[in-house]
């Protein structure tokens, strides 16, 4: 695995005397558009900010052309408290993930090394089997699953040791994932991890049979130590699918134990819902130990926490999907533990710099991804890119925060960047589609409806929504738009209108 930290820098030959020509003009384009006078908002913005009941000043917003002019002419078509700071919510990701295309590269992937430390006799490991996480992003159950087969295909059956999890490649301060909102069982408020796997959730998926009167659980991944309810009554009557997960009446709170205690619709036919281990600290443990031993796979020893063997080789490595496909997940789907995993893998991947504190710069671990060494990083590389201006205030990257902060210029200027870089395929390819794909799949707005790649984020006093309009004519245009306030969600309408406005104004 390359950083390729490099890339971010201009240098002297004449295609980066050219970028930095660009750059230079799309920064004269958004200092105008930052020293226009606030615009009037377009009526149907103003009308359905009035229906939430959301002031029009909460509201901070941009839209300019994705291509700069290169004499840095260029108006915005819509400039609205463009240099206010304000929460993103998830449309932070779009700084996360931007940075990680150049630093990176697109086509970055993360391994998972695996050790075999003893010899293999007849089937049995003398010695210790070691996974050492180093962040990937997605080692969810089908990946690890073939992990494990490709430990069996060592001719494996039986570990007359220990299964060590080295989970060092990342140095995280403790996570409680119910401090962000109090649902610890969502899992989008799940950590990050070194060794992340499948999310730190479960999947639990419901089959009904009516000839037994029970729906039958499946759970994935099989968490070792954990009594899992393999059935569950069915509902008697017609009444259809409603509530099916309030039904349930689920109990998730003791860690060795899931349990139903209520019933399932026949109506509702199968489902799945995935909901995030009360345990967070042994979820991958639980996770290695309950497939491997699921697979036929035993363990005499036990499974443990510890580090990769100094001096040993990998016997193979687990290859994750690239970063152009990591960041399609993080970005439609607002991943927010991928983007966490990404965030931190930044530091982690770092080249040594000499620093006042010596190699590593700061006296910081080079090797080991930390949320303090990802925010200077990620802060240096703005800094080189665009300056001190608009410089965004990051806590953990994924916008999963009530900290972070960045100006609708800033997130204008990294998208019109973007657009004309060689990232441009893979970044507008991550973001979801109007009606179409990912988070804005639902979308109610019809005359945007295939039109706009758009990131979109909410939380609970923040809504937004930034990216790329196309339209008919042919113009690309970018769009950030976002509002704090209490109300804030209910304003999301607001944002589609004023999306749809770009679509129409851009044709004119």
């Amino acid at each position: 695995m390359v950083f390729n930290y490099p890339r971010a820098r201009l240098s002297t030959s004449p295609a980066r005397r050219l970028a930095a020509g660009l750059l230079l003009a799309l920064c004269g384009s958004l200092a105008m558009a930052q020293a226009l006078p606030s615009q009037s908002l377009p009526p149907e913005v103003e009308a359905a900010l009035a229906r939430a009941r959301v002031p029009r000043d909460t509201l901070a917003a941009l839209v300019v052309d994705a291509a700069p002019d290169p004499g840095g002419k260029g108006a915005p078509l819509l400039s609205y408290r463009a240099d206010a700071s304000v929460n993103p919510a998830s449309v932070m990701k779009l700084v996360t993930t931007y940075a990680g295309l150049e630093l990176l590269g697109p086509s970055f992937t993360w391994s998972t090394p695996v050790y075999v430390d003893g010899t293999i006799k007849d089937g049995v490991l003398q010695g210790n089997l070691v996974i050492q996480g180093k962040g990937d992003p997605k080692l969810v159950l089908e990946r690890l699953w073939l992990l494990l087969r490709r430990v069996q295909s060592l001719g494996i059956q039986t570990i007359a040791g220990d299964i060590v999890l080295d989970r060092s490649a990342f140095l995280l301060a403790p996570h409680n994932p119910a401090d962000f909102d109090g649902e610890p069982l969502r899992p989008q408020n799940a950590g990050p991890d070194a060794l992340l796997i499948n999310y730190k959730s479960v999947v639990m998926t419901f089959v009904p049979n009516l000839a037994t009167g029970t729906a039958s659980v499946s759970f994935d991944p099989p968490l070792a130590g954990v009594q899992l309810q393999t059935s569950v009554p069915l509902a008697t009557g017609n009444n259809g699918c409603g509530d099916w997960r309030g039904a349930l009446k689920a109990d998730f709170l003791d860690p060795n134990r899931i349990a139903f205690n209520g019933s399932y619709a026949p109506a509702c036919g199968e489902k799945s819902w995935a909901v995030a281990y009360i345990e967070p600290a042994s979820h991958a443990e639980r996770a290695v130990l309950g497939l491997w031993q699921e697979m036929g796979g035993k363990l005499t020893g036990r499974i443990r926490e510890g580090r990769a063997p100094v001096g040993l080789k990998p016997t193979f490595e687990l290859v994750s999907p690239t970063l152009a496909e990591i960041i399609r997940d993080t970005n439609k789907f607002s991943n927010n533990v991928m983007a966490q995993q990404l965030f931190l893998t930044l530091s982690q991947q770092r080249p040594p710099v000499a620093g006042p504190g010596g190699v590593g710069g700061g006296g910081l671990n080079v090797g080991v991804g930390s949320q303090e060494a990802s925010r200077e990083l990620v802060g240096n590389w703005w800094r080189e890119r665009f300056g001190e201006q608009d410089l965004p205030v990051l806590d953990n990257g994924s916008g999963l925060s009530r900290s972070e902060r960045v100006t609708p210029q800033g997130l204008a200027r990294l998208l019109q960047t973007a657009y004309i870089s060689g990232a441009m395929p893979e970044m507008m390819a991550s973001l979801p589609i109007t009606g179409i794909d990912g988070t804005l799949r639902r979308s109610r707005s019809r005359v945007s409806q295939g039109w706009a790649h758009l990131k979109s984020g909410t939380l609970r006093d923040a809504t937004a929504l930034a990216g790329y309009v196309h339209t008919i004519s042919g113009r690309r245009l970018v769009v950030v738009a976002i509002i704090n306030h209490p109300n804030a969600p209910a304003a999301r309408p607001a944002l589609e209108a004023l999306v749809d406005w770009t679509v129409k104004e851009g044709n004119q």
